[in-house]
């Protein structure tokens, strides 16, 4: 049984293989192969979500099943329930789970107890689905990934950060995460993950010749309490026209959003790029019918 519960467990083989039939659903979407036909998946939300409730909610449907939304206060985990109690009624009556939560044990402690593919749809520790996205529209813009620089500019320590290490050190790229010492990375992680990881407080060094400039929002859900501090300390990790003018000509410049015009992005260049930004959201209706169809293939 195929789950999805994170980067740093999925093989690079499998990776290439979602890839290879994005194009596919992207092309027809409703003239696709219907996977999940008669199926019903439970899709548990315990964080806030846009672009992954709608991209998940319309892929199932597309690929012919019904999506079930469970957030917290719809079930019994909410009042306390152990999560392998969930996971065990789950496993008896849908054929497959999408969770967005905090913990990363929980997400695998679910997949161990309900014998049904489970997706990681975000946890604090990574966020898989959105990386290989990312991944997916770099190739679909400038080619292979391989052999290229992506610099992450901002909070590195987040789950995207880590997710962005693990996709560097299977898929054969160079990423360099510029930020301030106390958002960088662990170096377990980096020691862990290996490949061509580059840490450092210097953000012009890491966009200087990338083709990529990748960032993310300051402060993550669950992050909140330390929005002054978070500001204060990541003010100037921003992408804006004079830090592009480092980067390769031509260079993307992708954000996973919601954006904070103004702080980790500016305006003008947000603006400037959006056709990158929003192609990059779209793909997530593509990509994750992509996961769901190679879940159940």
């Amino acid at each position: 049984m195929r789950h999805l519960l994170s980067l740093e467990k999925m093989e690079r083989a499998d990776m290439e293989a979602v890839f290879a039939s994005v194009p596919a659903f992207k092309a027809a979407r409703l003239k696709n192969d219907r996977p999940l036909s008669g199926q019903t998946w439970a899709m548990m939300f315990s964080k806030a979500s846009t672009r992954t409730r709608v991209s998940f909610e319309v892929g199932i449907h597309e690929l012919g099943g019904r999506p079930l939304f469970l957030n917290a206060n719809d079930i019994q985990l909410g009042r306390g329930e152990p999560i392998q109690d969930t996971a065990r009624v789950l496993g008896r009556m849908v054929h497959g789970i999408v969770i967005r939560t905090f913990s990363q044990a929980d997400v695998e402690e679910l997949a161990a107890m309900a014998g049904i593919p489970v997706v990681n749809a975000l946890t604090d520790a990574e966020h898989p689905c959105q990386v290989l996205t990312d991944v997916y529209t770099v190739q679909e813009k400038l080619g292979s990934i391989s052999g290229k620089v992506v610099a992450f500019i901002g909070d590195g320590a987040c789950n995207m950060g880590v997710s962005w290490i693990w996709a560097a050190a299977k898929l054969g790229f160079e990423l360099r995460i510029a930020a301030p010492k106390k958002y960088q990375p662990s170096a377990e992680v980096v020691a862990r993950a290996g490949g061509n990881i580059m840490l450092t407080e210097d953000l012009k060094a890491a966009a200087q010749g990338a083709d990529v400039l990748y960032t993310d929002v300051w402060v993550s859900m669950g992050k909140e309490a330390e929005s002054a501090q978070r500001i204060a300390d990541l003010s100037g990790y921003q992408i804006n026209a004079s830090l592009l003018k480092l980067a390769k000509p031509g260079a993307l410049v992708m954000h996973c959003l919601p954006a904070y015009r103004g702080k980790e992005i500016d305006d003008a260049t947000f603006e400037a790029n959006a056709g990158t930004i929003f192609d990059q959201a779209e793909n997530r209706l593509h990509v994750q019918k992509a996961i769901l169809n190679w879940l159940v293939g």
